[in-house]
């Protein structure tokens, strides 16, 4: 029970994300302060993280043994993840992003022709290109589904290119997020921790964020104090409160599939969470019934693909 409920409390914290997002967009400050101002307050919250672990010489050492392949997965996995993130709170709500969002499952699963893994085979261990997962991108159809409800109700209220303004930034960031962080787990080759890692891509991607911040100051002017502090708020809530809380949930749970693809299924609770969220703070209207179902079709979908994931793994480890 214990793993679900820091699941849970995860889900809520990275839901913080859309709605804060959503909140610095209805305050009139700009997307491109909202993004760059996350990565920035990340320097120094995840540094502390980092050095209190006796992890910062180590970081250091990888980071020097090949800088050109940290500057360009890092820009592709932060920069080109969050910063269309934060585009398209300027054509919808936080719950409509977060739910739509989802859909990096499907992107992360297209994505496995590019990568290699290791298998056990006859001759021994050997690294094969990774496939498709057929069987998972079917229950990921659901999710997909899901999505579309909700965009239909969206589509109703806002002008097709509006809409497309809000989908199109998504689908590019749930390609560049699964990409660059796994490249940079392949980089890193297991010699780095999870905050060693967030960090120094992290520390990579600092140039994309200065020239962003840089625009944002030639087109916008400096962020309000307001912006500021939200900001620092969605850096805490999501880059270290939410990650801590997931990893330690994983942690738990790490030797059995099962529960393990329960802790990952817990995740799909971020768009209610958000739901809530903008109803709160921003008075932002209940969805309608068809928004509602497509939400309920995402959290199945979630639940159903890690189970068939989880499955699939615990049986190939058997036979």
């Amino acid at each position: 029970m214990r793993p679900i409920v820091l699941g849970v409390l995860s889900s809520f914290f990275f839901a913080s994300t859309f709605v804060l997002n959503r909140l610095m967009e209805a305050e009139g400050g700009s997307w491109m302060w909202s993004a760059s101002l996350r990565y920035l307050f990340m320097v120094p919250l995840l540094g502390v993280i980092v050095v209190g672990r006796k992890g910062w010489q180590g970081l250091m050492a990888e980071m020097k043994k090949n800088p050109s392949a940290w500057l360009l997965w890092s820009t592709i996995g932060f920069g080109l993840f969050y910063a269309p993130i934060c585009f398209a709170a300027a054509y919808g709500p936080g719950w409509l992003i977060a739910g739509t969002w989802q859909i990096t499952i499907i992107s992360g699963s297209l994505l496995a022709p590019l990568f290699y893994v290791t298998i056990q085979t006859t001759n021994g261990l050997q690294r094969v290109r990774g496939n498709i997962p057929y069987r998972g991108l079917a229950m990921s159809l659901i999710i997909l589904l899901g999505v579309v409800l909700m965009q239909i109700e969206h589509a109703r209220q806002l002008s097709f290119q509006s809409v497309l303004l809000c989908v199109l930034p998504i689908i590019v960031a749930s390609f560049a997020y699964p990409l660059g962080n796994r490249k940079m787990m392949e980089v890193c080759s297991d010699q780095l921790d999870a905050y060693q890692r967030v960090l120094g891509m992290t520390l990579a991607s600092l140039p994309f964020w200065l020239i962003l911040s840089g625009a944002a100051v030639y087109t916008a002017g400096w962020p309000s104090k307001g912006q500021v502090v939200q900001s620092g708020f969605v850096a805490l809530f999501s880059g270290v409160f939410a990650t801590v809380l997931f990893f330690a949930a994983t942690d738990l749970v790490r030797g059995s599939m099962q529960k393990l693809g329960a802790v990952e299924a817990t995740q799909s609770i971020e768009v209610l969470f958000a739901v809530a969220g903008e109803m709160i703070l921003l008075a932002a209207p209940l969805p309608a019934p068809i928004s509602i179902a497509g939400m309920i079709l995402i959290v199945i979908g979630m639940a159903l693909h890690s189970y068939v994931s989880r499955a699939k793994i615990t049986k190939g480890a058997v036979s």
